[in-house]
């Protein structure tokens, strides 16, 4: 594969090789991320004016773009300069009125004389109760009718670039389209009735009725395919070559988790012994196991990923916990470190506190092997840290964790299996659209004694009247988390608010009983408070959302999210989770500010009936966006210009698992529809895939 294809030439070329483009439209077209004649392929039209014949404007439900043949009446043109030149018209069964501004007479006139027929086509409106045509978009005698579309695609533009200069351009790109292979699968094709590639494009940009301008379109549906399913051969490459790494088999005899099992005072949930069962058996394996678990707020992820840790050990191996900050790495240990002495096992922390002598004493430990589990912050990457036999590298929150890291993580051991565990529940089409390269278990049910939160929304008027119930709940010895808004972009004011919120709570409720965390403070400072409120030393916590992921504080019952209505639903989600991990009953008050528009008052009371977070990421999907979800910039989820992700979830699972069975079955694509593959991959500009191909 040694570069794109001879007959995609032309699609690449600049824009100026199309007619009619010099090189100031093409900076125009550039505002659109339209570069090359191939992106004007996926620029489909996201409307349509329908321009069929109509007998009258009569009974027209106005304001609407109509057509009609009309009797030219008479002309009234402008007392003033650049003022409405108005001509009378006769359609079949009414009069109605051509308004024209700055126009010149006489043209007019000549183009429209009295008594001449033509057929006219623009939007209709009611002014003063007369209808009137304002510069219709056509205007041409009755032989010429076959000059107006019957229905005229309408796409998205830019300052500079016209429906008419669109409309041009994509014909002239299509036009380029080359004879191509086939790369979807003949059955999928001739069960969802898809057109082949060049045909599909052509009907995409020659809709015949709205219909033809919906997602659910053949045409449209096909090329939709055709992204995600480049994008998943893409993941699925990247997985091959993962794979082709041999791991280790770990296998353990199950003698250590057996004794966790028995010393906890409950059973483990279906989710979670499925989801040990899928991980230990594809530690067995000798391939690396690449696998995500993903669970909700309080799934019991860490029992899940604490079982794995021991297979490794049982194997005579090490694991590797791995925690994005220094208060969850000592989080998971103060939770480890109970089962870990029921099995018997040496668990130990690892973060850039540890110096000197205590240092170096940790780091020989581990390289003997003396260290059966470690856990630690990103220390652990650090060059004089070397395991004995490092099997399993567990990797929490997996979206402060590039790939990279992960495949850094996964050299530490020779061959070390990876498991990323993530809290943030992401609905299954944006999974596979971020993660399509892993395999994924998921956990979707509580385990038993979590005791379920009360949600309520309050208006930010009733202020007070939450600072009253907070006063009342720290004098029964309750603990409470402030969460404070998200203001604009700047890090400064969302300092602000939280100072101003703290030195107000603090004037209510009295000295010391409050403290503050926030993203601007040093680490030790942040760990010193957030470690006071883990003790109990301060009894409210106020936050910026630094709070978001696992902190544990089982004291803690109440908890005050403001301006709730500037947040995500799943972070809301998360944010509401770190209550209700105690045995008292607990609330959590969303504080929203009038005026609060209908789809924000929708999008919180969502929060308030359910603690799904599967519902609550796939409603927050359906009333946002992707794009908006989990901030596109660095979420890793690819955009696409023709498929939409929340709408189109079932395609993506389509093409994931087609995908790698394509693979399965021709691993380097050599077979005819493995090469036809091979151009789709180029016509999508995934060319990070076929690196992997020439690689691989």
């Amino acid at each position: 594969m040694k570069g794109r294809p001879e007959p995609l030439f032309p699609l690449f070329a600049g824009l100026e090789t199309l007619t009619g483009i010099g090189p100031k439209t093409a900076q125009h077209f550039a505002q659109l991320n339209v570069l090359a004649p191939r992106d004007l392929l996926f620029t489909l039209p996201y409307s349509g004016i329908d321009r069929s014949l109509l007998q009258t404007v009569k009974d027209a439900l106005l304001p609407d773009t109509l057509t009609v043949a009309v009797t030219i009446g008479a002309h009234r043109p402008s007392r003033t300069k650049g003022g409405a030149y108005r001509i009378h018209v006769e359609d079949a069964e009414t009069g109605f009125q051509l308004v024209y501004f700055h126009a010149h007479g006489d043209y007019l006139k000549r183009q429209m004389p009295e008594g001449s027929r033509r057929i006219v086509s623009g939007r209709v409106e009611l002014f003063d109760g007369i209808a009137q045509m304002v510069h219709p978009d056509f205007a041409v005698a009755e032989d010429a009718a076959d000059d107006i579309p019957a229905f005229e695609p309408v796409y998205p533009l830019t300052s500079g670039i016209t429906q008419k200069l669109m409309f041009k351009a994509t014909r002239a790109a299509a036009a380029l389209v080359p004879e191509m292979g086939e790369w979807i699968d003949p059955e999928q094709k001739k069960r969802s009735e898809w057109p082949d590639f060049a045909q599909a494009i052509a009907q995409a940009h020659e809709p015949a009725s709205m219909q033809d301008v919906s997602a659910t379109a053949p045409a449209r549906e096909r090329l939709a395919y055709d992204e995600l399913f480049a994008h998943q051969i893409t993941l699925a490459l990247a997985r091959q070559k993962e794979r082709r790494k041999k791991g280790k088999a770990t296998k353990g005899d199950g003698h250590l988790r057996e004794r966790v099992l028995e010393s906890l005072p409950y059973d483990p949930t279906g989710a979670q012994s499925r989801a040990i069962e899928e991980i230990t058996q594809d530690m067995a394996g000798t391939q690396r196991m690449n696998r995500l678990l993903q669970g909700d707020v309080g799934a019991g992820k860490t029992l899940v990923a604490f079982m794995a840790l021991l297979a490794a050990v049982e194997a005579g191996g090490q694991g590797v916990l791995m925690a994005p900050t220094e208060i969850l790495a000592r989080q998971h240990l103060q939770g480890l470190r109970p089962l870990a002495e029921e099995a018997g096992v040496v668990l130990e922390i690892l973060t850039g506190r540890d110096k000197g002598a205590e240092r170096q004493a940790k780091l020989a430990a581990l390289a003997r092997g003396a260290i059966q589990v470690l856990v630690g912050t990103h220390a652990v990457f650090q060059a004089d840290v070397a395991f004995d036999d490092l099997r399993l590298a567990v990797v929490d929150e997996q979206h402060r964790f590039g790939v990279r890291q992960r495949l850094e993580l996964g050299r530490k051991g020779d061959r070390a299996d990876v498991l990323v565990m993530t809290a943030t529940p992401i609905p299954r089409s944006l999974a596979l659209a971020q993660y399509g390269d892993m395999d994924v278990s998921v956990l979707d049910e509580k385990p038993p004694g979590r005791q379920p939160i009360k949600t309520a929304l309050v208006s930010t008027d009733k202020l007070d009247q939450v600072v009253e119930r907070l006063r009342a709940a720290v004098a029964e010895g309750r603990q409470c988390y402030w969460v404070c808004p998200l203001v604009e972009e700047s890090e400064v004011s969302d300092l602000i608010a939280a100072e101003e919120r703290f030195k107000r709570l603090r004037a209510a409720l009295g000295e010391g009983v409050v403290g503050l965390v926030h993203g601007q403070m040093p680490p030790t400072d942040k760990d010193a408070a957030m470690r006071a409120f883990q003790n109990g030393e301060t009894q409210v916590l106020v936050a910026t959302t630094v709070i978001e992921v696992g902190v544990d504080v089982p004291n803690a019952t109440i908890m005050v999210i403001e301006r709730a209505e500037t947040f995500g639903l799943a972070q809301l989600h998360q944010l509401r989770g770190r209550v209700g991990r105690g045995q008292g009953a607990s609330t959590c008050l969303l504080m929203y500010q009038h005026p609060i528009g209908e789809t924000g008052k929708q999008r919180l009371e969502v929060l308030r009936e359910t603690e799904d977070g599967f519902i609550i990421a796939e409603t927050d999907l359906k009333m946002r966006g992707t794009g908006d979800l989990i901030g596109t910039a660095q979420s890793g989820v690819p955009r696409f210009r023709v498929a939409d992700l929340e709408r189109q979830a079932a395609l993506m699972a389509t093409a994931q698992s087609d995908a790698r069975k394509l693979l399965n079955d021709d691993a380097d694509l050599s077979s005819p529809r493995g090469q036809a593959a091979r151009v789709l991959l180029w016509l999508m500009r995934q060319d990070e895939a076929i690196r992997l191909i020439s690689v691989g």
